[in-house]
């Protein structure tokens, strides 16, 4: 056990799919997975693991932000054995083609820092998603008759965010979106030797303040669910 996930040695596959919220990860598990059974529950932050397809997978919420994703990335790959991570959850579209309800697909992920940023003395590192995990999710998304985004996006450790001279210079670079917890993925990953991708659907829009209905968002996250599953 660790200080924050209560399973045993070999109670998670090597493929995790990690939604911020537990809630998530629950109704995700027992969506798609068979046989799914839940292996934590420290501090309510839920992990489950099954079969799809007849292969080993778990599902396990992140929390919000950077240094929670942090905690649990470094421990399930160092401890649990975890290989590829793929996180799925919400973000905020950021570009005038980015609509409410698509799907984007994280190549890079910028921000301003993260809890990895001391390891680098000053350096600026660029975390990338896992060329594999990209390019199968690019072809799974066009498979399912989805149209994804796929480019950079902003990891931020501020939600309510008032900079408007930073969202500016951000989209002027065509970031796509913005959510909390992706960059610190990529980099925890590059790490240790591990593949990372995040595959987000957007659930409102900085430049027209439109939200998705809480109804629609559940339809909306299993088509990352099964991106995600079809990539890994």
């Amino acid at each position: 056990m660790t200080p924050h996930i209560s399973a045993k040695p070999g109670d998670f596959a090597e493929t995790v799919l990690m939604p911020g919220d537990p809630r998530r990860a629950e109704w995700a598990a027992k969506t798609f997975l068979t046989d799914a059974r839940l292996v934590t529950d420290v501090r309510g932050m839920l992990g489950f693991t099954g079969t799809h397809k007849g292969k080993p997978v778990s599902i396990m919420g992140s929390g919000m932000g950077m240094p929670s994703m942090s905690i649990y990335a470094n421990e399930l790959i160092r401890e649990y054995g975890a290989k590829t991570l793929i996180r799925i959850g919400s973000c905020g579209g950021m570009q005038p083609e980015v609509k409410v309800r698509d799907i984007v697909i994280a190549m890079t992920a910028s921000s301003l820092s993260t809890p990895s940023q001391s390891f680098f003395h000053g350096m600026n590192f660029a975390p990338s998603a896992d060329w594999s995990l990209l390019n199968a999710a690019a072809k799974a998304s066009v498979a399912q008759g989805i149209s994804a985004h796929i480019g950079g996006i902003l990891s931020s450790d501020t939600f309510y965010d008032e900079r408007e001279d930073h969202q500016a210079a951000l989209r002027r670079h065509g970031v796509l979106a913005v959510e909390m917890e992706t960059a610190e993925l990529y980099t925890v990953a590059a790490r240790h030797k591990a593949r990372a991708l995040a595959i987000l659907t957007v659930s409102d829009h900085l430049i027209t303040g439109e939200a998705l209905p809480a109804s629609d968002r559940e339809r909306s996250f299993g088509q990352m669910v099964e991106i995600a599953l079809a990539s890994a």
